[in-house]
């Protein structure tokens, strides 16, 4: 996987904190769906979500890992 490429959020990591209950929606949110990755930070693969909140996609992120998403498409 590489910057830019475009990935499906297939799951919701299982280690999300309970007491963010507005992290957990915005990960719910983007299940099923194809965003940009546009970042690492060590196992972590940064995603531009913005757009499912109806905003610029790169007002809001997510840090995921790369086990709960598939490549769909390759820059």
């Amino acid at each position: 996987m590489k910057i830019g490429d475009k990935v499906r959020v297939l799951t919701i990591p299982a280690g999300l904190p309970e007491n963010s209950i507005q992290t957990r929606s915005l990960f719910q949110m983007c299940l099923g769906r194809v965003f940009p990755m546009v970042g690492f930070q060590g196992n972590l693969l940064q995603l531009e979500v913005g757009a499912i909140l109806r905003k610029e996609p790169c007002m809001d992120s997510i840090w995921i890992e790369p086990e709960h998403v598939e490549v769909i498409a390759t820059e």
